[in-house]
């Protein structure tokens, strides 16, 4: 099996599981993303500030943009290729939740 050969992995974010296709060279740094994107969502939701997932997903999602985009010793070039990655990984989540809602809405 090729390193870049894309296959499922798993992921848990606010522990529902997510299924997500990419190439398993790349595993390793999504499992961590997802980890990275779980603890923030959680600390958004024990806030108390915000209710819903959607919303919690946003406010995260916000918060690490603007981190990313206000972080001073950053290349031009390293925040484009950081936000083309934060975009397919968003990309990546969205189609796995548009999967388990056609998965619950088909079993439910």
């Amino acid at each position: 099996m090729s390193k870049s050969e894309v296959i499922p992995v798993n992921i848990s974010i606010l522990g529902k599981e997510f299924q997500v296709a990419s190439p398993e060279s790349e595993h390793q740094q999504l499992i961590q993303a997802a980890s990275f994107l779980d603890k923030r969502m959680r600390e958004i939701r024990e806030s108390g500030k915000v209710v819903g997932l959607d919303r919690i997903a946003i406010m995260a999602a916000l918060n690490l943009s603007y981190e990313l985009l206000n972080k001073s010793d950053s290349d031009p070039k390293e925040i484009s290729i950081i936000n083309n990655k934060m975009q397919q990984l968003s990309e990546k989540i969205e189609q796995s939740l548009e999967s388990s809602k056609q998965i619950e809405l088909t079993n439910g």
